[in-house]
């Protein structure tokens, strides 16, 4: 045990130390100025006061203006800013194409793998002697197989792809380096494949989120690295003084994943309860330190830059950074509370885990009063509606996260399916939503080309909440259920199993909506790059950058 507690306190200890030279940092340079224009450096000249989603139709558009127009700060202003800026932002989006598209179109094809795998492993639940020829075809082999894609394959590949967008956008600078990005993509799909066909054939370390085989690991942290240099070297020769609040998480997401990933993966040195306590605090950080800052910096800035005005507060947003940063790193073996491990370490974690309310309540404060008076522009902006769903679910995700750490509440839902409930509203409902926004807004400014078919978003959209919404509330109130079974003593535990039977059928269901959504999102994206599907009557931005094309603007 001696080891693993050393290797986590030196951790935090040496983590603590380096965020304190970089606090210092920051505050000698001026980047925690409060100053007004702090909160303003996403927007080029002429851009305050004018809505702006390249996801909306024509009369979305009219209508997202018209909602808007009433209700802004700052007096309206027509057009995308000055043409020397939408040239600069065309030439941007020139550079970080390749690696961009390359990130998001691997996503895609691992988000259907993994939804696939998922679907039927859902289906076994209540079907358990469905497809039981083949080991392969084994909930033991398929479970680690749908995690896996969708953690690695989907969300990390898609998030970094953002983050690469993101960084050149808000940095105003090209995208340096970006073939190192590119090469660090054909790493990491071949780390998803070779790990995704060593489980399918029964290789796998056994370990929940860390299944993938050892000589794997190996790939991911050389790929990883790799596709983080462009934005580091970005930051580096950036062409803007302050760091805009999204800049601090996906910097921060791009130092603590690897340092995570590192530990957790240590050949040999973690065994028994020690391997269980690093399991679950990789596990729990891979969603906190890694997704959890790659969703909000995108958040950060889609929410504000789609209504044409500044976040609410520029001090809560790096309130709910510092807050993260602080809090989360012992977040995660509340999933050990009960077993052999210091009474200690599972309270510091439960502290830290309901010291987490300070952050997340920044963030959501923040996010409602930037939407205060604008919450009908979600009925005619597609990308806001998906981005500010998923910031309300990081909202409702984390105060869950806080009560389910507590003994009381962990004691009726812990080992049942109100866990996984839980695990898919964080990732699914938080993330992943944020990710569509982001990608429906990203598109059509690296393909110079419209959405084909506004319809199939909003039928995105409906399946992907639809389903979620299903999964998550039958899944919970079933894992309560069967949580309160196996308390009741004098209930046999095969009680437990059949009280959940309509639940984890309407898991399926859940399931199946949204995979159904995913197949039609990765359709239309595959249209939208082949620049097919029907075409619009005008281009919607009043400028060009290639006056031969009638797709979308800069």
């Amino acid at each position: 045990m001696l080891p693993t507690v050393s290797l986590l306190l030196a951790f935090t200890f040496l983590v603590s130390i380096a965020g304190l030279f970089v606090l210092i940092w920051s505050i000698s340079s001026g980047q925690l100025s409060m100053g007004p224009e702090a909160p303003k450096v996403i927007f080029d000249k002429g851009e305050l006061g004018h809505p702006e989603d390249p996801a909306g139709s024509q009369a979305q558009l009219a209508s997202l203006e018209s909602a808007l127009q009433g209700s802004q700060r700052y007096p309206h202003a027509r057009g995308l800013g000055q043409p020397e800026d939408i040239e600069e932002r065309a030439e941007l989006d020139r550079v970080a194409r390749q690696p961009v598209l390359y990130l998001t179109l691997s996503s895609l094809l691992w988000l259907i793998v993994g939804s696939v795998a998922g679907l039927i492993v859902s289906i076994k639940f209540h079907a358990p002697d469905w497809l039981v020829d083949s080991a392969a075809w084994g909930f033991g082999r398929l479970r680690p197989v749908h995690l896996n894609a969708v953690i690695y394959g989907w969300i990390s590949m898609v998030g970094m792809g953002v983050s690469l967008w993101l960084s050149s956008r808000i940095l105003k600078t090209p995208l340096r380096g970006a073939r190192w990005a590119v090469w660090g993509t054909h790493l990491w799909n071949v780390g998803v494949l070779v790990g995704i066909v060593s489980l399918l054939l029964g290789y796998s370390t056994g370990v929940e989120w860390l299944e993938f085989p050892t000589f794997v690991d190996g790939l991911f942290v050389i790929a990883g690295a790799m596709i983080g240099i462009p934005i580091l070297k970005t930051i580096q020769d950036r062409k803007v003084h302050h760091l805009y609040v999204s800049i601090w998480y996906i910097g921060a997401a791009f130092v603590w994943f690897p340092v995570l990933f590192l530990v957790a993966n240590i050949p040999g040195l973690h065994i028994g309860v020690q391997h269980a306590i690093i399991n679950w605090w990789f596990a729990h950080n891979v969603l906190g330190l890694w997704l959890t800052p790659l969703g909000l910096a995108a958040a950060y800035y889609f929410i504000p830059k789609i209504l044409g005005k500044p976040i609410h507060s520029y001090q809560l947003s790096l309130l709910g950074f510092w807050g993260l940063a602080l809090f989360y790193s012992q977040v995660g073996l509340h999933h050990l509370i009960g077993g052999p491990v210091p009474t200690w370490l599972v309270t510091l974690s439960i502290v830290s885990s309901v010291m987490m309310v300070v952050p997340v309540i920044s963030v959501a404060v923040n996010h409602h009063m930037t939407m205060i008076g604008h919450f009908r522009a979600l009925r005619h902006s597609p990308t806001l509606a998906f981005v500010v769903t998923g910031a309300m679910m990081y909202t409702l995700v984390s105060v869950q996260g806080s009560l389910q750490s507590l003994r009381s509440i962990n004691t009726v839902t812990h080992f049942t399916h109100a866990t996984v409930a839980h695990a898919h509203l964080g990732v699914y409902g938080f993330v992943s939503f944020i990710m569509f926004g982001s990608l429906y807004f990203i598109l059509p400014r690296l393909t110079r080309w419209e959405w084909p078919f506004p319809r199939l978003i909003q039928a995105h959209y409906g399946l992907a909440l639809s389903g979620i919404l299903v999964y998550f509330v039958f899944l919970s109130i079933g894992g309560v259920l069967q949580g309160l079974k196996m308390l009741d003593a004098s209930a046999p535990f095969q009680d437990s199993v059949l009280v959940t039977h309509p639940y984890l059928i309407a898991r399926s269901v859940g399931g199946a909506l949204m995979t159904l959504g995913h197949i039609i999102f990765a359709y239309h994206v595959l249209v939208l790059v082949k620049r097919s599907g029907p075409m619009r009557d005008r281009p919607r931005f009043a400028y060009r950058p290639q006056p031969q094309q009638r797709g979308a603007g800069a």
